[in-house]
């Protein structure tokens, strides 16, 4: 053999040996966190949300990877910065202090959701059922109600005591009293026919009040309509029914996420817990007044847990836009980005987020 072809036998040797180690991508290094819909983990491995459409990311991109668990987003978030993972997926919201991370970046959302409130839906209790009817509303429309029926009742009987005495006598509080029956019957429009003015002044100012008496009865009745609608739709369980009403409140908030930092901006006392779950847990305890946190996952548990006694709060405390972590200048970035794009535009982002939370 020359020494030409031992050196290109070398050659063709160490390439064949070093290929495919050269064409072999790198695999990545999945940081994965977050509760349900999102991430959800059981006896067949990984689902959710995030994982769907990272894993149909990486079956276009043509990546391979493996995933590595994280306890939280924060935990999930400072192993990309320090290099322990290459990308953090999962329910990370995108927020000004954390874009202002200088290790990290973002890719464009994938996910448009709400920071929001579970609260207790326990029936009220057997007075606040009957309180509207001894408010101000019921008992105001009622002393208007009275004053008019005492005033026709007199108007009817100055006019008909000398006259019609049989029907409305002499006597001031026999008289008055028959007025003012008089005066609701024809309100009621019962029309009994038992007491009736005969003089033209009698029948005057009782054809006026039947006139008034229309506008009188749908004008207390509607009243009464809204003041009772209101103090029911008042009667919850929780004392949140507004963002205001979170001051000084206690929420249970999930560690590691953005809650506990709306919490404090609304005013509220967080207690913090491990995992959703967990939070959960003190809210059906007493221990807190609500749970602060992602709107989806908790949408998704009572979905699951339709015989919970909870249900969500009817606002939001803001809107959160979730996306997957990369460290700073990472070559990832910008293919993920444009797969993420073609995914939203294909619908396939929808199906998934559709499928798991409908």
């Amino acid at each position: 053999m020359t020494v030409i072809s031992r050196v290109s036998w070398l050659l063709v040797a160490l390439l064949g040996w070093s290929a495919p180690s050269l064409a072999a991508p790198q695999v990545i290094r999945v940081g994965v966190s977050g509760s349900a819909p999102f991430v959800i983990s059981d006896s067949d491995g990984l689902e959710g949300i995030s994982i769907q459409i990272w894993e149909e990311t990486a079956s276009r991109l043509d990546r391979p990877f493996v995933y590595v668990p994280q306890p939280n987003s924060k935990a999930n978030i400072e192993a990309v910065g320090q290099g322990d993972v290459d990308l953090a997926i999962g329910p990370i919201s995108i927020t000004p202090d954390r874009l202002a991370n200088p290790k990290i970046d973002f890719t464009q959302p994938y996910f448009h959701g709400e920071e929001g409130l579970m609260i207790p839906m326990r029936p009220p209790s057997l007075w606040s059922r009957f309180s509207p009817f001894f408010g101000w509303a019921a008992l105001s429309s009622l002393g208007g109600l009275m004053v008019l029926l005492f005033v026709v009742g007199n108007l009817i009987w100055l006019a008909e005591r000398r006259r019609n005495s049989e029907h409305f006598p002499r006597p001031y509080f026999k008289g008055v009293g028959n007025g003012m029956w008089f005066a609701l019957v024809t309100l009621t429009t019962v029309g009994y026919g038992d007491r009736a003015p005969t003089s033209r002044t009698g029948r005057t100012i009782a054809g006026v009040w039947m006139l008034m008496s229309l506008l009188a009865l749908s004008s207390i009745t509607a009243g009464l309509a809204s003041a009772f609608t209101v103090s029911l739709s008042k009667l919850e369980p929780s004392t949140i029914r507004e963002r205001s009403d979170l001051r000084d409140k206690s929420v249970a908030v999930v560690v590691g996420t953005t809650s506990e930092t709306w919490a404090r901006l609304y005013g509220a006392q967080p207690k913090q817990a491990d995992t959703l779950p967990k939070a959960i847990a003190l809210l059906a305890a007493g221990d807190v007044d609500a749970v602060l946190f992602d709107a989806a996952p908790m949408r998704y548990y009572l979905q699951q847990n339709p015989e919970a006694p909870f249900k969500m709060a009817p606002f939001a405390l803001a809107t959160q836009t979730y996306g997957f972590v990369l460290p700073v200048d990472n070559a990832l970035r910008t293919p993920i980005d444009v797969e993420l794009l073609q995914l939203q535009r294909s619908g396939m982002v929808k199906q998934i987020t559709n499928r798991l939370l409908n």
